[in-house]
């Protein structure tokens, strides 16, 4: 578990900016008809102009620059040529490399007028990414967070993804610890000043099981349900947390 300095902080607050720059871009494009291939481009247009590099493309084989994960998809779905039709709703995961440090960040988005299920499978997941990280400042246990995402999602009747979780990041887009969005409270590492945790909850409508596609990568719920995913790189604070990119980010 590597704590970072107050520098290091604030280049991986400037790579996450850029993250949520990308992100606000994709709000203005997400309608019936685009494709996921082409805010793919627009993504590693953006970042490349920002002077920052796509940290998912070709990480682990990886094709693209952003992970997009449509209705079922819970992540990892990969950019094409598909229209996204009214209705939908999209995961786009984006991640930056910027001198040297990682930014990472998700949002779902729905394609024009969504069901009303859609919308509060959402509205629901940003509140527990929203609750989870209050629960960030020194003294307080990892296992604090996934018990704040886990207990707001199952008032609704929804399910916490177990396979995937969150992770710290740094230096390397994945580092210690890994950050469950399920647990009891009050157990795991203590959180300390420096710690920069990706916190990512994703919740499924129905079943919390996860099936992967032939290409090894598509991951999708094995009802079929629908599936959210939103995520904050935070840092751990003397004064609690700090979400990096927050000046960008939505709110």
């Amino acid at each position: 578990m590597v704590l970072k300095t107050t520098g290091e902080i604030e280049l991986m607050d400037e790579a996450n900016r850029i993250v949520h720059q990308v992100l606000n871009g994709i709000t203005e494009l997400i309608v019936p008809g685009v494709t996921t291939a082409e805010l793919d481009s627009f993504a590693e247009d953006y970042i490349r102009g920002a002077g920052g590099v796509p940290a998912f493309l070709n990480y682990r084989g990886f094709p693209a620059t952003l992970c997009t994960s449509i209705n079922d998809v819970i992540v990892h779905g990969i950019p094409d040529q598909t229209p996204l039709e009214k209705g939908d709703i999209v995961g786009v995961d984006c991640g930056v490399l910027y001198k040297g440090y990682y930014g990472d960040a998700a949002r779902t988005y729905a394609v024009g007028e969504v069901s009303s299920q859609a919308k509060q499978l959402m509205d629901v997941t940003r509140e527990s990414l929203d609750l989870a990280i209050r629960e960030i400042e020194p003294g307080k246990r990892l296992s604090d967070i996934g018990h704040a995402v886990q207990s707001h999602v199952e008032k609704f009747g929804f399910s916490v993804v177990r396979e995937f979780v969150g992770h710290g990041i740094g230096v390397a887009l994945h580092e210690d610890p890994q950050v469950p969005n399920f647990g009891q409270p009050g157990r795991g590492p203590v959180l300390e000043t420096g710690m920069v945790l990706a916190i990512e909850p994703m919740v499924n409508a129905g079943e919390p099981g996860v099936k992967v596609d032939a290409d090894g990568w598509t991951a999708r719920t094995t009802d079929g349900a629908l599936s959210a995913h939103f995520e904050f790189s935070v840092a751990v604070t003397e004064n609690g947390q700090k979400v990096l990119g927050r000046s960008q980010a939505a709110a």
